[in-house]
């Protein structure tokens, strides 16, 4: 009897224990937040960044969830980094300077880009940008254009701002005072952004300007047209492309997880979902940090005393 009793009483709780297992919730996924930095609407970023977003979900297994996030300014990236808001950031080269610097983030991997340096197409994590004035200019030096006029394609440019400002520090022609930036006025008599270096080199085209710059990074048919076209002065360099930044709060194992699954986009076949929407002349990424990668920006940063202003988008 003592048998026949107990056997089933087995079996009913062993019943009873396999219901309350597969009853059991699963377990949440956990989530990495990518953010991208913004250079259309947000909207729009998003659309275009679902294949990205799944690319890095299949690569880091099915316990991950990735979420793309699009601040308003490259400032809301780096507040997103600092407060835990986001883990990853792609970034351009002076936020993520600010990124290490104001938000204890670290820099993992450095963009390679094909770029031109001087007349070459090569792939690098640098690039180089010129001062440039008409071939028939009278202009032979920096120093000759002292009251002339200048133009910059964007205040907050590394390339086409902070690196020739750093120039013209280095050449001794400007020198930043104590408690505020150095100032191009200084040296030159009217100082314009064009909005970019296209815009720049058709204001140095129709005579409304005496020098302006351009860099590695621009499209190879304009950079071809400008250096076809004008007498380089000074070059200065090497520019950090851009960086892959971590947030503090990401934590190993998944740290080396997601550092990995970024990297492969890198991969010939998956190139394109970078080209997309945040750099059109990708091709990998290279393992670095922000004492290699942004060290030149980081003189240049400091020599004038610049500080990083942008406009919210809408």
């Amino acid at each position: 009897m003592f048998k026949r009793l107990v056997l089933p009483a087995l079996f009913l709780g062993l019943t009873i224990f396999v219901a309350a297992c597969s009853a059991a919730p699963a377990r949440p996924k956990e989530r990495v937040v990518v953010a991208i930095q913004p250079t259309l609407a947000a909207t729009e970023m998003l659309e275009k960044a679902k294949p990205l977003e799944q690319f890095l979900e299949q690569k880091l297994g099915g316990d991950i969830d990735v979420e793309i996030y699009v601040p308003l300014s490259q400032a809301g990236v780096i507040e997103a980094l600092r407060f835990g808001q986001a883990h990853v950031a792609f970034m351009g080269a002076w936020p993520a300077y600010l990124a290490v610097d104001l938000a204890g983030a670290e820099l993992a991997l450095a963009e390679v880009r094909q770029v031109l340096v001087d007349d070459k197409l090569t792939d690098a994590t640098y690039y180089f940008s010129y001062w440039v004035v008409p071939k028939d200019s009278p202009y032979q030096s920096l120093g000759d254009l002292r009251g002339k006029r200048a133009c910059f394609p964007s205040p907050i440019s590394t390339s086409g701002y902070v690196a020739p400002v750093g120039r013209l520090i280095e050449l001794g022609l400007l020198s930043k005072p104590e408690k505020s930036e150095a100032d191009p006025k200084t040296v030159f008599a009217d100082v314009r952004f064009g909005g970019g270096y296209a815009q720049c080199w058709e204001a140095l085209k129709a005579g409304q300007s005496d020098v302006t710059v351009i860099a590695g990074d621009v499209p190879e048919k304009l950079y071809k047209e400008v250096l076809a076209n004008t007498r380089v002065l000074e070059k200065q360099g090497p520019i950090p492309s851009h960086g892959v930044v971590l947030s503090k709060d990401l934590k190993e194992p998944l740290r080396a997880r997601v550092v990995e699954a970024i990297a492969a986009l890198g991969a010939p076949e998956q190139r394109d979902l970078m080209r997309a929407f945040i750099s059109s002349i990708f091709v990998g990424f290279q393992k670095s940090s922000a004492d290699s990668h942004l060290a030149a920006l980081k003189k240049y940063l400091q020599g004038a005393g610049l500080v990083y202003t942008e406009r919210v988008g809408r």
